[in-house]
């Protein structure tokens, strides 16, 4: 997506843990495990709780590289999958700050784990990164932001 917005202030929102639990839909119900101890840079780990259905899952992530303002990266330590690496991206364009988010992953478990994303986690996941898109707009005070389709990438599990 692109919003009209200085590129330190795009970036400086999603530098800070804190704001995933805004821009994630309620139904996850994310909460950073000890938001005090993070301080956002490379090398920087981070614990969260998520909800998925009624199961309660650890999640421990790790900013595997952080150039401000323009990227970072975070992936999963432990968590659901076997595999995570999602990359955020900033640049300055005419229109604005194009944010962009790349998520690379694999669920575990095989031939379950591809019938799981074929039924049910790749819509998650590209609901969770719609509602985020629209939450940003809102609380950037964005109006007709006009979205792109999350780049979400899986790898065989």
């Amino acid at each position: 997506m692109t919003v009209p917005a200085p590129l330190g202030q795009v970036f400086q929102f999603f530098e800070d843990p804190g704001n995933l639990a805004r821009i994630t839909p309620v139904w996850l119900s994310v909460r950073i495990v000890d938001p005090d101890a993070v301080r956002m840079r490379e090398g920087a780990e981070i614990d969260y709780v998520i909800r998925w259905w009624v199961l309660p899952l650890k999640w421990r992530t790790l900013i595997a590289r952080y150039a401000p303002p323009f990227s970072f990266v975070d992936e999963q330590v432990r968590g659901p999958y076997r595999y995570w690496h999602h990359e955020h991206t900033f640049e300055a364009t005419p229109e604005g700050i194009a944010i962009r988010d790349r998520v690379d992953y694999a669920l575990p478990l095989g031939i379950l784990g591809r019938l799981a994303h074929a039924l049910i986690v790749k819509r998650q996941l590209l609901a969770i990164f719609r509602f985020r898109q629209a939450a940003i707009a809102g609380i950037l005070g964005v109006e007709g932001v006009a979205f792109d389709a999350p780049v979400i990438g899986t790898l065989s599990s």
